[in-house]
């Protein structure tokens, strides 16, 4: 699970496993596969390094 935050400021945490789609139209829009949107402040590049920390996390407990 990763953190972001909601352009109001404040944090939420998703589950990164139900991320589709992470798009800037400029704001990072964070399609899940439930179909739901979520418009965060991190940039889609920091959004995409947040998933590939948190994996890594995951693997290195193993």
């Amino acid at each position: 699970m990763i953190d972001v935050t909601r352009m109001n400021g404040t944090t939420l945490t998703i589950n990164n496993d139900l991320i589709e789609t992470v798009e800037e139209l400029p704001d990072t829009v964070i399609t899940l596969t439930t179909g739901k949107k979520i418009i965060v402040k991190e940039s889609r590049q920091d959004v995409k390094n947040l998933v590939k920390l948190f994996k890594k996390e995951i693997n290195c407990n193993l």
